[in-house]
């Protein structure tokens, strides 16, 4: 991978709960995810300040993500922004995934004529999860799509479709549905590789593996999950709720990221 310099100082991130960083919690319990921990590295990358402003909600389809998060992303007038959401209409039986695609290659043309650098990821693979491998062959079409938008319009891609890490359940919350923070600091790093810019060397080396579970512990593990997670998210598709009904953007003006070394100096 060649290197790459960028003069990045605004950047912005929109989407859902991938990109409002859920499962991650910063010490107050607000959610901090791989697009606060990716604006943290661009600043100590520049060694300046990098001005940051989140607008992902949880929960949010893509429809309402362009809708609710695009026009306000662009009055910020960012240089760089990513733009990352589908997973959630991915998981509905009937999703059309070329028109999911279609939405986002037209708003990937509105913010590269505003003259913004844009980031989108594919997909992640959803072999051996219970929940997300049904969504497999739907992931593999968007993804052929994310890399054909990011040919045609310049995009980068983060690609965890292919991150050998995270197969590995030490990265993700309970929940088997969101990366802990382990798993927001690899997707981070992802980031910088898709960007050009340098990564941590290990930055997809899976962790050392874990004792194998007994056939006890697994059964409870599988019970655990299925009670205290499956069963509620079940229960709001039947509802048709949403885990952001009612949130807005964590951060809806930019603010000031510093580099960790004038962190450390103050």
């Amino acid at each position: 991978m060649v290197e790459q310099t960028h003069d990045w100082r605004r950047y912005v991130a929109i989407g859902d709960s991938l990109t409002e960083g859920l499962a991650d919690p910063n010490p107050d319990g607000s959610p901090r995810g791989w697009a606060d921990r990716f604006a943290q590295h661009l600043a100590d990358a520049a060694g300046e300040p990098v001005e940051y402003a989140n607008l992902a909600i949880r929960g949010r389809l893509l429809g309402p993500i362009v809708a609710e998060q695009l026009e306000p992303a662009l009055a910020l007038k960012p240089d760089l922004v990513s733009l990352w959401g589908g997973g959630n209409d991915i998981l509905r039986p009937r999703a059309e995934v070329d028109v999911i695609t279609d939405e986002i290659e037209q708003a990937v043309i509105r913010l590269r004529a505003s003259g913004a650098d844009v980031l989108i990821g594919t997909g992640i693979d959803a072999k051996d999860s219970p929940v997300l491998e049904l969504t497999r062959s739907r992931t593999g079409i968007y993804n052929a799509n994310i890399w054909s938008i990011a040919r045609r319009h310049g995009a980068y891609v983060i690609d965890v479709w292919g991150m050998r890490c995270l197969k590995d359940w030490q990265l993700w919350h309970d929940d088997r549905l969101h990366f802990n923070s382990i798993g927001h600091e690899r997707v981070s790093q992802a980031a910088l590789v898709a960007v050009g810019l340098p990564a941590r060397p290990d930055w997809d080396e899976p962790l050392p593996p874990l004792p194998a579970k007994s056939r006890r512990e697994w059964l409870e593990w599988q019970l655990t999950w299925a009670r205290e997670h499956a069963g509620p998210w079940i229960g709001r598709r039947i509802r048709r709720t949403s885990s952001g009904a009612g949130r807005t953007a964590k951060l809806p003006d930019y603010v000031s990221v510093p580099p960790q070394a004038t962190q450390t100096a103050q």
